[in-house]
């Protein structure tokens, strides 16, 4: 089984990208962040015709999650639970592969950043630090279930200074804050697995680069989309990897693919 996270970045503006990384990876599991568009302008008819199910917690022009797979996709939950949140962030499924029952979600976590024009608001980073408390509280009960629970998507974390070209430019980045690590720490320490970390300790295992100049071609890039899973999950793990071609690709995301394939 093949699952793959893509923080699409508008997934109308991407359709092009996005079915180009459908054809040539096949994968079973493709889930996707901020696809900036509603149920009535997503691109189901696209996505079926290539042999994926759709679904999707919309907004339209910002946020927005999805599931793709070529399975029966049966939604748990859209958005968290005892949270509310006006915001698309989190869409959770249940897929059955081979017999296999996976709980699955699409997430993501607020940017947290302030406004350009307001460096001293703290309204959007305060917001990120209680969605990521409510996702820490919520993921608990997750690892009651007896099935392989897979959480992936666009963090909008950077968990050591191995993980981005530059710690010290990110200092006060709310992406970088101590506050923000420790509590994707504090989840890790659940007893999820970050998959890709886990298997290439070393590795850089950047996934996403801005838009400006050369930072592509001098990967200047940082590590901030994950897939977490719990035990069951990763005990089936044969390889994870970053896929850099949806990124070098003409009217790309400023995000890339990363993938692992599970036996």
């Amino acid at each position: 089984m093949k699952i793959a996270t893509y923080n699409v970045n508008s997934i109308n503006a991407r359709i092009n990208n996005l079915t180009t990384f459908l054809k040539q990876e096949s994968p079973d599991i493709v889930l996707l962040q901020e696809i900036k568009s509603d149920f009535n302008s997503f691109p189901f008819f696209e996505l079926q015709t290539l042999g994926y199910n759709a679904k999707i917690l919309g907004q339209k022009s910002y946020n927005g999650v999805a599931v793709l797979s070529r399975y029966k996709i049966n939604i748990i939950n859209e958005n968290l639970p005892n949270f509310e949140d006006e915001n698309a962030r989190y869409l959770e499924a249940d897929i059955t592969i081979d017999n296999t029952n996976y709980r699955i979600a699409s997430i993501y976590v607020p940017n947290g950043n302030p406004p350009y024009n307001d460096p001293s608001n703290t309204e959007k980073f305060d917001y990120k630090l209680r969605w990521m408390e409510a996702f820490y509280n919520y993921t608990q009960s997750l690892l009651e279930l007896q099935q392989p629970v897979i959480l992936g998507g666009d963090f909008n974390v950077i968990m050591t200074a191995n993980d981005v070209y530059d710690a010290a430019a990110f200092k006060n980045n709310a992406l970088f804050r101590p506050e923000v690590r420790q509590r994707l720490r504090a989840f890790e320490l659940l007893g999820y697995f970050d998959t890709f970390r886990t298997l290439h300790p070393q590795d850089i295992g950047y996934t996403f680069w801005n838009y400006a100049g050369a930072v592509l071609q001098n990967d200047l890039g940082m590590r901030i989309d994950y897939l977490w899973m719990n035990s069951l999950a990763f005990d089936k793990v044969i390889s994870v990897d970053v896929n850099k071609s949806p990124r070098l690709s003409v009217n790309p995301s400023d995000h890339t693919v990363l993938q692992a394939i599970l036996k």
